[in-house]
């Protein structure tokens, strides 16, 4: 019973086997069949092509002729088969740029033994546009191992580049503004000390003689390098900044040198601006509006290749509720101050009038615009209440026109002259952690000149020496930077609170309060001095505090 089983089982075993090989041999004749049935046909790489999208060329190198088997009206806008059946055709639409690259490393390739090949390159649409391609290609060779057929496929790689290049842009940028934080932080001590000592000075002197000149005009420097370390900040925030009332000439004067750098010899600038007595004023981020005006002009420049002229003009328009203003949408009745930016260059299409808000849209090459410019200029102007209007012609200039809400002219600056006022003054004891010693020093020698006992530190470790050396004397407020070696200054007031639970604390950095590691970030009602300050800005953040 166990051996006639055994018999049974071997039998089957063997009519297994014998039936698998048959059915591999069926499946191999099938499979033949259907790649001699299908692979022949011209359906057989349209179909391959249509799952990936891509477009199919099928280049005969004996001969020259090339078959498109799918994609080149479906991605080009050419007819399915163009007149020309050569690879003319092909070579003819290559961008001039990527022609000599393409064209030598195809032919290495084929003076090799390499079946495939791969590259990159832009490749000319019907419609005149230039889509980046990248084509993967399989080389038959006879048995002599000479190319007998290119066969490749196309793929569309325009968007996937774009992206690439807007992140790769994106992460460069964030690198560059931590770069200007740094550098805002450091040149805003200098500007402390400057500010600092050149006050002390012209109090000393009383603010008269020729010594008291000289200093008001370091002074004055100082005040506008400030300027500059917070342009600098500005950039390096990753956030929109709250719009402050300004009068629009003066940014238009203060970026009429910077645009005769930046434009270049041949085309010349000029300015026509307004003659309201009482200015026209904005309320705008004045940082961000630059930037706007800076790339019109760098677009105006681009469409005068040869040179030309720049006209930057500032006016002012009343709009009633029934006027409406010629290619401009949702613009309420009211008073605007107005800025064109003006060329006469090349001039744009209605098509590209058309698009020329849209995001990613751009008529330059990609390597060199994100097609971001305008869609983000047109977003801020019109979160600032305004719109824009662009006037072209092709072959005729551009005039791109900025509205703006009109706003009252803002009270005059309660600023005055360092000494002409009495500076709050105290006799509490103050700590001043400071790790720059230009900055500690004047701070301390600010204090001490109102009355007050200063005392300095370099480090948490140097001044909880201090502390303890003082023993039972009280400490009223700790004056300190947010940036330190060993430990932050938000890290050592959370200890001083600690130890001497009354002692009020003033936060001084270089870096806006924004931008500090969220981690060392103070809570509000906490007081905060920025850099670079002067004597009066610290006199008063010191008495605000210790009277909180």
């Amino acid at each position: 019973m166990g051996v006639a089983t055994g018999n049974s089982h071997l039998q089957n075993a063997t009519d297994a086997s014998t039936l698998s090989k048959q059915l591999a041999i069926d499946q191999e004749q099938s499979r033949d069949l259907l790649v001699c049935d299908v692979g022949q046909s011209d359906g057989y790489l349209s179909y391959l092509a249509r799952a990936t999208n891509d477009a199919v060329r099928d280049w005969d190198v004996t001969s020259g002729r090339v078959f498109w088997h799918q994609g080149l009206q479906t991605l080009f806008g050419y007819d399915s088969q163009p007149a020309e059946q050569n690879i003319n055709f092909w070579d003819e639409h290559l961008h001039p740029a990527d022609h000599t690259r393409i064209t030598a490393s195809i032919g290495e390739t084929l003076l090799s033994d390499a079946q495939q090949w791969s590259g990159e390159y832009r490749f000319r649409c019907r419609a005149g546009n230039y889509l980046l391609i990248l084509e993967r290609a399989f080389i038959l060779r006879d048995s002599s191992k000479k190319p007998v057929r290119f066969i490749g496929s196309l793929m569309d790689v325009t968007e996937r580049k774009q992206l690439h290049d807007q992140l790769s842009r994106s992460q460069k940028m964030e690198a560059f503004g931590q770069l200007a934080g740094g550098v805002a932080h450091d040149f805003n001590n200098f500007l402390t000390s400057i500010l600092g000592y050149s006050d002390l000075v012209l109090h000393e002197t009383d603010g008269k003689g020729v010594v008291a000149n000289h200093v008001g005009e370091i002074r004055k420097a100082a005040g506008r390098a400030s300027a500059l370390a917070g342009q600098l900040l500005t950039f390096s925030r990753n956030r929109e900044l709250e719009p402050h009332v300004v009068e629009v000439n003066s940014i238009i004067t203060n970026l009429e040198r910077t645009l005769l750098r930046l434009l270049g010899e041949n085309i010349t600038v000029a300015c026509h601006l307004h003659h309201e007595k009482a200015g026209a004023h904005i309320k705008v981020d004045a940082g961000q509006l630059t930037q706007i005006i800076i790339n019109l002009a760098l677009n105006g420049r681009d469409a005068m290749p040869a040179g030309g002229e720049l006209i930057l003009e500032t006016a002012t328009a009343t709009f009633s509720e029934h006027q409406a203003l010629s290619g401009v949408e949702n613009l309420p009745a009211g008073e605007y101050v107005v800025i064109s930016v003006i060329d006469n260059g090349s001039g744009m299409t209605e098509e590209t009038k058309a698009r020329l808000f849209e995001p990613f849209f751009t008529t330059k090459s990609h390597e060199w615009s994100s097609g971001l410019g305008l869609a983000t200029s047109y977003s801020i102007v019109c979160q600032s209440g305004g719109q824009m209007r662009v006037e072209s012609e092709f072959g005729k200039g551009t005039k791109v026109h900025i509205y703006l809400p009109r706003v009252p002219a803002p009270p005059p600056p309660s600023y005055r002259k360092p000494g002409s006022k009495l500076l709050p003054t105290g006799t509490e004891s103050i700590l001043v952690l400071e790790d720059d010693v230009s900055v500690r020093h004047i701070s301390v020698r600010i204090l001490r000149k109102l009355g007050y006992e200063g005392m300095e530190a370099a480090s948490s470790v140097d001044a909880q020496r201090l502390l303890e050396a003082r023993k039972n004397r009280k400490i009223h407020l700790l004056l300190t930077d947010m940036v330190l070696p060993h430990m932050s200054g938000r890290d050592f007031a959370d200890w001083l609170r600690k130890v001497s639970p009354k002692t009020k604390v003033v936060f001084v950095s270089g870096y806006l309060e924004e931008s500090i590691n969220p981690r060392d970030r103070i809570e509000a009602g906490t007081f905060f001095l920025s850099k670079p300050f002067d004597p009066e800005q610290l006199a008063t953040a010191i008495r605000r505090a210790l009277d909180s």
